[in-house]
């Protein structure tokens, strides 16, 4: 009885730990702007800035 009162109070502990562990990657999903230098532009293929042609 002990081991089994011991397990739900450990799992009653550590819920709102958890809980909070899944929210700290809010608004991480947005994308973030992405800007070149003067005379790139961005290429999404590379993910790289490549100089503008044209």
């Amino acid at each position: 009885m002990k081991t089994k009162t011991l397990v739900v109070a450990l799992a009653l502990t550590l819920a709102p730990t958890l809980t909070f562990a899944m929210g700290c990657n809010y608004g991480k999903h947005e994308q973030q702007a992405m800007s070149c230098a003067e005379g790139t532009v961005y290429d999404a293929d590379t993910n790289r800035c490549v100089t503008a042609t044209g």
